[in-house]
């Protein structure tokens, strides 16, 4: 297991997307539609990135790579990391992260649709 850091970013984009999945959740509650909505599902794909990040980052079906456009927050020479959230779908998310700062440390760097 990993313990993970994040970058002010990687937590806004996170609080954002959980925030936009909370309120439909309660807005599909409250009409008692029983679907849930594209903005839950994506927080859901998200967080679960996330955790398989947690556990092994080199899990299959994360599909990480290297990703050479962000620079590394800690290390310049170091690398940074692409795990798909989602796939084959327009803009599908990406977790962007890093090794470091510390030993089993992983740092999300940021959340984004695909760029």
């Amino acid at each position: 297991m990993f313990t993970l850091v994040w970058t002010p970013e990687a937590t806004s984009a996170y609080d954002r997307l959980k925030a936009k999945a909370l309120a439909s959740l309660a807005s599909r509650r409250k009409k008692e539609r029983a679907k849930s909505s594209q903005d839950e599902g994506l927080f859901k794909q998200v967080h679960k990135t996330i955790t398989l990040l947690a556990s092994n980052p080199k899990h299959p079906g994360l599909q990480t790579h290297e990703y050479r456009l962000l620079p590394h927050p800690y290390e310049p020479a170091e690398k940074v990391f692409e795990a798909y959230a989602q796939n084959q779908t327009p803009t599908a998310y990406r977790v962007f992260w890093c090794y470091g700062p510390g030993r089993r440390q992983i740092t999300i760097v940021a959340i984004t649709p695909h760029p």
